[in-house]
């Protein structure tokens, strides 16, 4: 695995850690509704996905994950912004799936490299989110 892999895959790591310390616990926040399922099944797809969003994206890394069937309080924060996406994540929990990691090409707040990443399982996007690579100190929605 290149270096330039693996700092992404820790960059992706740590920004997911880290959403339990940005959104506040808010368990009667009301779910957007489940939208349609978004197809993934392929790199064009998955591209287009972003792009429908107007993110221009280029992939960097992918590595099987497993969606965790009991959710740690920052998985949990985590599944509330899929939830407000209308992304189903917690539909697959315990599921295999594959995560998916981009460089933004076309943001770069105060010059921050930014990331995106796409998880995946049976072909249908689950999750997604935008973050610098810094940890993950600007986070955003995909939608």
């Amino acid at each position: 695995m290149s270096r330039k892999t693996l700092i992404a895959l820790i960059s992706a790591a740590a920004a997911l850690a880290a959403v339990v310390f940005i959104f506040p616990d808010n368990k009667n926040a009301e779910k957007a509704p489940e939208s349609a399922p978004v197809d993934a099944s392929t790199a064009s797809r998955r591209i287009d996905y972003f792009a429908s969003h107007g993110w221009e994206v280029e992939e960097i890394a992918e590595k099987n994950v497993i969606v965790p069937s009991d959710f740690s309080q920052a998985y949990e924060d985590y599944a509330r912004i899929q939830d407000k996406q209308g992304l189903p994540l917690r539909k697959y929990a315990g599921r295999n799936a594959q995560l998916y990691v981009y460089e933004v090409k076309n943001y770069s707040p105060e010059s921050r490299k930014m990331l995106a990443e796409l998880l995946v399982c049976s072909d249908t996007a689950i999750a997604s989110m935008v973050y610098s690579d810094d940890g993950g100190s600007v986070r955003l929605a995909v939608g």
